[in-house]
Order: structure tokens, then C-alpha cells, then sequence
């Protein structure tokens, strides 16, 4: 028995990258200044990285070959605006023959403008604790729009701005402006930008109250900037929410941990037009915190339990706090198992099948990641891609995890009558 696809045949299926992850050499950032001084919590520096700066145009061609019918990158804004007030029309003009490539072959572009990394000047004027830099971010959002506007598919202001209060609670990161002078990559950027190491506060890595009040002002401001561009233009950010469960004695800090880091992002969300659902499994807390994966089941590279069905619980959790449409902006698996990843991506798909069918509004599915590229902390030895990447000759590979992706969005463009109720299709 056959039954209608859940999925409209504007549903947006697509692979996602970040600037720095991918374009290489990206000199003027933040990110790039933490890899490179002592004490860095950087495994390996970014480097050339993939080399998409210059391979936009192939890679582009390879993800419409596939089959996907968007993309997600980021802008950089440390090459747009890489010293205060100097703006780059050269680096304006890269972005957009990139959007224009999307274009070109029918990718809708859906443009993150601040994917974790920041001008390196904008640490010397307090961060994402300063109190300038929400209309600093505003700024270079309007002079982006200004460049690029009329190309761009769909906006995301700011990439997981919940992040850090995640990571915190297990116990990474997290460490108050008072204490950051005895933390020795925090006083080495101190020294080297010439303030205070209270005040060096980089997106990722800072979780305090003042975080949240300045990321939620950029992303109100920067939303403004960019409506004031496209007022038809969807706009949301995109959060880092796992499916946040407890075993017995850990309910009250899953509870607390699920407000901090889910909730009240969401409960933010509410009026934006759309928000981004970034999710990778689930986070178990016990009586001692953070619980490791039960014995015996099988774990990604970073030895943390592999479970799909957690998109579908954060879906429904971001349409019953925020009350918005989503889009799956990432979902993915470290592994060198491709066989792993398809079994992943097909029960994820699943998942939103099922949302969909209860009348739940999700717009895309966007998988982490395009290519093996550069995992920040973890540098290079994480293999998210859908595409490999010999890093030394640069070659692209596609795994068996593109191409079943990639079918599933033709066979809904083309097919939208023929789908297994309660199954994602499997096309020869």
C-alpha cells in the first residue's frame, strides 16, 4: 500500500558546510588566532582546510549533481569586514558569485551569516560580551544584504548560539570572566590583543548570562537588518538542541540543562519565521551528571551513542515551545563507516517523515556535512562528510551517503505520490 509523501515537493534537501570548516585560510578570525596560540584547545590548526574558497564552483556542481536542491554555507564575516569599518567589496563579490553558482545549477542558498567564528578585532572590543557588538553584527548584516540580498534563499543569523551551555554541562568551556586570566590560552589572547583576559569572549566558547543578552540582541538586530533588505526573506537562527533525557536521580539537572539549552533559545525563537533544529542524539544525565553510553551499543568517533530518533524529539519539542516552522539545518555522523551514516540518515529521514505526517511544518533536511572538513576542536579526524576529501590532492569523493540522500530528493520532486507510508523510500 502506497500513500502520499509526507514531504512537499518544495522541501528542501541539502548538505551544509561553514566557512572556516571549509574555505581555508581564513586569517583575519578569531578561530584562526585561538589555533595558533599556547595552551590552544585546537587539536591541529584549520590550514588550507578543503580549499572551498577556490572550489566553490566544482563543489556546487557536485552537490546539484547529487541530486540536493540546497545548500548551506556560511559568510565570513572576518574576510568581509576584516579590520573594523572596512568592509571588503572584493570578498562581497567571492560570496556572490558563490550564490550565483547555487543558483545556476537549482540550489536554493540558504546563507548562515555568522557560522561560530568573528572578526579578531571584535575580541579586542569585549566579543560576545561586548556591548557593541550586537549593532557591529547588525551592521555587517545590512552591508551583506545591501551586497548580496537579492540572491539569498533563505537566512540564518547566528549558527547554535546555545552551544557553549551544552558543552558546559559536561563540564567544558564555561569558565567565568573572573577565572580566565589563570586559563592559559585565554591570558596569551589577552596579551596579545592588548585587554583584559576578563573580557576575551569568542561566540563558542562563552556561556556567561551576558552571552545570552548579547547573542539574542545580535540575532533581533541582525533580523532587522536583514528584513529591512527582504521583508520577505525567511529569517531564524539555528540552535544545538539535543534530546535531553535522565536516568533515575539525573531528572532534576536534565531538567535544568533542558531549560538552559533548549527552552529558553526556543521560547526566543517565537515570532522569527523559522528555527533551525541542529541535532546529532541525545544527552543522558544521571545522578553524577553527564551519563556515557550504555555498554555494547554503537558510538561515533567521538565515542558518544549512536541515536537518530533524537531529531525527531527535538523537532517536536521546537514546534511545541517555539511555535515556528523548522528546517533541520544539521544532522549528521562521525564515522568512517558510510554503511553507518546511510542507516543514520534514512532512520533521521524517517523521523521527519513522521513529524510531517502529524502536521508538524519542517521545510528541509539539511545534513552535517558536506564534505570531511575541519571539526574545530576536534580538528580533521571527525568524518561527518557526505563527500570525502584527500586532503592532500584535494580530490572529491561522494560516499554511498550522498548518493542516497541526493535520491530521496529527486524521487519526492518527481515522485511525490509514491511513498511508503511510515518509511523513507529506497530507490535502486
Amino acid at each position: 500500500m502506497t500513500t502520499a509523501s509526507p514531504f512537499p515537493q518544495d522541501f528542501l534537501w541539502g548538505v551544509a558546510s561553514a566557512g572556516h570548516q571549509v574555505e581555508g585560510n581564513n586569517v583575519n578570525s578569531d578561530t584562526w588566532f585561538l589555533e595558533h596560540l599556547p595552551g590552544t584547545m585546537f587539536s591541529e590548526p584549520s590550514g588550507d582546510a578543503v580549499d572551498h574558497y577556490h572550489r566553490y564552483r566544482e563543489d556546487i556542481a557536485l552537490i546539484a549533481g547529487l541530486g540536493f536542491t540546497s545548500y548551506r554555507f556560511s559568510i565570513e564575516w572576518a574576510r568581509v569586514e576584516p579590520e573594523e569599518g572596512r568592509f571588503s567589496t572584493a570578498e562581497l563579490d567571492h560570496y556572490r558569485r558563490m550564490l550565483e553558482a547555487c543558483r545556476d545549477h537549482g540550489l536554493t542558498p540558504v546563507v548562515t551569516f555568522h557560522h561560530f567564528t568573528s572578526p579578531r578585532w571584535l575580541l579586542a572590543v569585549g566579543g560576545w560580551e561586548g556591548a557593541r557588538t550586537a549593532a557591529l553584527f547588525a551592521r555587517y548584516c545590512d552591508k551583506v544584504m545591501a551586497h548580496l540580498g537579492d540572491l539569498i534563499g533563505v537566512a540564518c543569523t547566528l549558527n547554535e548560539p546555545n552551544l557553549p551551555w551544552l558543552l558546559e554541562s559536561f563540564g567544558i568551556g564555561g569558565v567565568a570572566p573572573e577565572d580566565r586570566g589563570s586559563v592559559p590560552v585565554w591570558a596569551a589572547a589577552a596579551t596579545r590583543l592588548g585587554v583584559d583576559a576578563g573580557t576575551v569572549a569568542p561566540f563558542q566558547f562563552c556561556s556567561t548570562e551576558a552571552a545570552f543578552d548579547v547573542k539574542l540582541a545580535a540575532h533581533r538586530a541582525g533580523t532587522a537588518a536583514i528584513k529591512a533588505h527582504r521583508p520577505d526573506l525567511l529569517v531564524g537562527w539555528t540552535l544545538a538542541n539535543s534530546d535531553i533525557q535522565s536516568i533515575d536521580g539525573g531528572e532534576k539537572l536534565a531538567a535544568q540543562v533542558r531549560r538552559d539549552v533548549n527552552e529558553r533559545f526556543l521560547e526566543a525563537s517565537r515570532g522569527d519565521d523559522f528555527v533551525g533544529i541542529q541535532t546529532y542524539g541525545r544527552t543522558v544525565y544521571g545522578p553524577e551528571g553527564h551519563a556515557p553510553a550504555p555498554a555494547g551499543v554503537a558510538v561515533n568517533q567521538m565515542g558518544e551513542e549512536i541515536y537518530p530518533q533524537a531529531l525527531e524529539a527535538t523537532i517536536r519539542e521546537a514546534h511545541r515551545v517555539a511555535g515556528t516552522p523548522v528546517i533541520v539545518t544539521e544532522n549528521g555522523l562521525a564515522t568512517e563507516d558510510d554503511t553507518q551514516r546511510v542507516d543514520y540518515l534514512r532512520a533521521a529521514v524517517d523521523s521527519v517523515a513522521a513529524c510531517l505526517a502529524d502536521g508538524i511544518d519542517v521545510r528541509g533536511y539539511i545534513a552535517w556535512t558536506a564534505f570531511d572538513n575541519f571539526e574545530w576542536v576536534f580538528g580533521y579526524g571527525p568524518k561527518f562528510g557526505l563527500i570525502a576529501v584527500d586532503r592532500k590532492t584535494q580530490e572529491r569523493t561522494p560516499k554511498e551517503s550522498a548518493r542516497w540522500l541526493g535520491r530521496q530528493a529527486r524521487l519526492h520532486a518527481a515522485q511525490p505520490d509514491a511513498f511508503e507510508a511510515g518509511k523513507a523510500p529506497q530507490p535502486a
